[in-house]
């Protein structure tokens, strides 16, 4: 069975690409195990998605290598 981890202590960065006019902002929490959070930084109480580690570690070495075109 799986369980929810946690995220009340959770220590939230957000995105450097996310911008300072309040839209695009993608905040990630460090420092869990099993899973890496995701939420909307606009909306802190609102739901994280729970990404598994691997799967994290797997999307940011996509984007380190250019996987994912960038948008024109």
């Amino acid at each position: 069975m799986r369980t929810t981890p946690d995220l009340s202590a959770a220590v939230w960065r957000k995105s450097s690409y996310s911008n300072t006019n309040g839209g695009n902002c993608v905040e990630v929490a460090d420092g869990l195990d099993s899973a890496v959070p995701v939420r909307d930084s606009k909306d802190p109480q609102g739901p994280a998605l729970l990404f598994p580690t691997a799967a994290w570690a797997s999307f940011i070495a996509g984007i380190k290598t250019g996987d994912f075109p960038t948008s024109p």
